[in-house]
């Protein structure tokens, strides 16, 4: 399998590790990189492939290692995989990097139900420390003068504005925002086919076929290309002797022929995988859970609206049916469904919070608060949620129920989408 190395990720990588190897008078060098955008599109794979082609060596760190039971943990382990890539630096005379993958799923806070740990702020407070002192880093309960070999750190992730704001600020670290454009990703995609004998004009036409696929989603297809031929396989040896034929064989591993990669048949195959990811996208299984949950949680039913009944003055009936009319449209903006709801969460003692978001973070949840605190006024609800809908027409806005005593979310309600549907 062939592989591509775009250009720009090529030529940013290439100037941020060489700038941090080298003595520039006067000049004040970010030592951390952040290579971020939205998920699928190979940050990290490239970032290997670069690597590879300058011959630099990587000391990892994952995401999931930013959190431990004992307070201190991490911040302690990057503290040590810095000094380690430093002495490999001295020892091997090359360059090498410290690599941490998926940044923000360890050390961001997406939202007000993201805990924020003490190691999330020991993780924040070190790489800041690093970048600020990249030739003097310690570990806890030692103390060595001699000065580091300094290191570059590369740090990818999906939204780095759920990061600790003074981290991620210009001079600390430097920031590249990584969306391949259509020759990238012909480029990409003709190495992932490479093997399969596809032309370039059915490359390109297959990645216009699905523009809006990350590059993830094309490596995905040719596995399941696959497919076929081992259920055909499994069918024939038997589900029960499946295992000892794979595993434990005598005859060795089976061999397939070529599947069937003509550009008709992966175009069936991709549609077929975008309508599983349609099918993720409407399911809202989540929002059913939490209503469910809501109603089995509440103290207290809201009031019900009784009927009005007839009365023997016509003046009288008159004056009642207005009152209701006054309190069921008490918003021109909102529906008469978004107002009874916000009535409903405030009688049962919830508070309302909202909060919008672009399309672009739609995509990973990254949603941003409209207000400074919690609402607990029907009024205020009302007044806050128009003047969010008004400021933010292009965007998604939802409102939010809140349980200040258990302080969790007990309802989450998109009302508003970019394309003005309300």
């Amino acid at each position: 399998m062939g592989y591509y190395i775009a250009p720009r990720f090529l030529d940013k990588l290439a100037v941020h590790i060489t700038k941090n190897f080298l003595k520039l008078p006067g000049v004040r060098v970010p030592v951390i990189l952040g290579i971020h955008g939205r998920k699928g599109e190979g940050k990290t794979f490239q970032c290997q492939l670069v690597f590879e082609k300058m011959g630099i060596e990587v000391t990892h760190v994952s995401g999931g290692e930013l959190e431990s039971p004992d307070a201190g943990d991490p911040a302690r382990l990057i503290r040590l995989r810095y000094r380690e890539t430093a002495e490999l630096i001295k020892v091997r005379g090359k360059m090498c990097v410290l690599m941490i993958n998926d940044l923000d799923a360890g050390a961001g806070r997406f939202d007000e139900g993201t805990q924020y740990t003490v190691n999330t702020q020991l993780v924040n407070a070190t790489l800041m420390n690093i970048a600020d002192n990249p030739t003097d880093v310690q570990l806890p309960g030692s103390y060595d003068s001699t000065p580091l070999h300094r290191v570059p750190i590369i740090v990818t992730g999906n939204d780095f504005s759920t990061l600790y704001a003074p981290l991620i600020r210009d001079g600390r670290m430097e920031k590249f925002y990584w969306e391949p454009d259509r020759d990238d990703k012909v480029g990409i995609v003709k190495g992932i086919f490479e093997p399969d004998g596809l032309s370039q004009k059915e490359v390109e036409q297959l990645v216009d076929t699905f523009v809006n696929q990350s590059i993830d989603f094309f490596s995905a297809l040719r596995s399941r290309i696959y497919d076929e031929q081992i259920r055909n396989y499994i069918h024939k040896v038997g589900f029960e002797q499946i295992s000892l034929s794979v595993v434990n064989s005598l005859e060795g591993p089976p061999e397939f022929k070529k599947p069937d990669f003509r550009l008709s048949h992966l175009i069936e195959s991709g549609n077929f995988l975008v309508g599983e990811q349609k099918r993720v996208e409407n399911s809202h299984l989540v929002d059913d859970y939490n209503r469910l949950n809501r109603g089995r949680n509440s103290q207290s039913a809201p009031p019900a609206v009784t009927p009005i009944s007839q009365p023997s003055n016509g003046a009288t009936q008159e004056v009642k049916t207005n009152k209701f009319q006054k309190q069921q449209a008490s918003s021109p903006h909102l529906t008469l469904e978004t107002q009874e709801q916000i009535r409903q969460l405030l009688s049962q003692g919830y508070k309302i919070s909202i909060e919008h978001v672009d399309e672009r973070r739609f995509r990973t949840g990254s949603w941003q608060s409209c207000v400074h605190s919690h609402i607990d006024a029907e009024s205020d609800a009302i007044s806050n949620l128009e003047a969010t809908l008004t400021e933010y027409s292009g965007e998604y806005v939802r409102l939010v129920g809140i349980d200040p005593k258990a302080k969790r979310r007990v309802v989450e309600t998109i009302i508003q989408r970019p394309n003005g549907n309300n």
